[in-house]
């Protein structure tokens, strides 16, 4: 898949930049590197997640052990973070194919993420019953369990709106900026509550060491920053005006027409 954004967006970068065979393009180089840029942060975060857990703390398995919650930190950097961040980045990247296919797959990978982050939920409150730990309790576990209750509302909202619209065209144009508003701030607080999470992680497992610069204090810390600068960057990509989607004149004119088909409107109506 992240091949296929790559050379996605190396086809496309140009076509929407250059204005005239003369004029040269700056963004199209600018934007393939700041993609696979993003692309090397994510997967580098989610591989240091494997070796953090697989290396420091035994690997993982599903039997209620430490093992188990392993998987819980490998889990949410994967989905909430990695596959989030992804699904978000389709728009800017697949900016010139069909908007329904670029649909369908921006709601598959948010699905995929949603599952992936499940079951990392399942893998922590599993490890909690059987070690007799008490659930809730910290600020990390508050705001993880914000993020995923708003994720999948988030999610079920566009499905509803978006992919398979029930609502009028009118509502649905309104509420479409607070859709990628919200899917920012779910990056954001996805990261955070990472950030948190590795924290509190280390704390209770290297407090002794940690002030004293330990290897797996140091490999925790980049693993910190390495989310961070993913999230920066993908709300730069997101954000600058240039990288987002061109208008579509086909897809406008079918909007305008379904528009005057529905509510009666008039096809010179935006």
């Amino acid at each position: 898949m992240i091949v296929a954004l790559l050379r996605q967006c190396g086809r496309t970068s140009c076509h929407v930049f250059i204005m005239d065979d003369s004029a040269p393009c700056p963004g199209h180089s600018m934007f393939g590197w700041l993609v696979g840029a993003s692309q090397v942060l994510g997967l580098a975060s989610v591989v240091l997640t494997g070796v953090w857990m697989g290396h420091y703390h035994g690997g993982f398995a599903w039997d209620g052990s430490a093992q188990e919650f392993n998987l819980h930190p490998l889990c949410m950097v994967l989905g909430m973070v990695f596959l989030q961040g992804d699904a978000i980045l389709v728009y800017r990247v697949f900016r010139n194919e069909s908007k329904r296919n670029v649909k369908v797959l921006h709601g598959i990978i948010h699905l995929l993420a949603l599952i992936i982050s499940i079951i990392g939920f399942a893998a922590v409150f599993d490890f909690h019953r059987a070690a007799k730990i008490p659930d809730m309790y910290s600020l990390h576990s508050w705001c993880g369990m914000a993020t995923l209750v708003l994720f999948c509302l988030q999610w079920v909202m566009g499905l509803l709106f978006f992919l398979f619209p029930v609502a009028s065209l009118w509502l649905r144009a309104a509420y479409l900026p607070i859709h990628m508003f919200c899917g920012l701030v779910l990056v954001v607080m996805a990261i955070g509550t990472s950030m948190l999470g590795i924290t509190e992680k280390l704390l209770f497992s290297i407090m002794p060491t940690y002030p004293l610069f330990s290897p797996e204090g140091m490999l925790a810390n980049s693993l910190g920053i390495l989310l961070l600068c993913f999230g920066v960057l993908l709300c730069y990509l997101v954000s600058k005006e240039e990288f987002r989607r061109p208008p579509n004149p086909e897809e406008e004119s079918l909007s305008v027409h379904f528009k005057t088909l529905t509510e009666g409107g008039s096809p010179t109506t935006p």
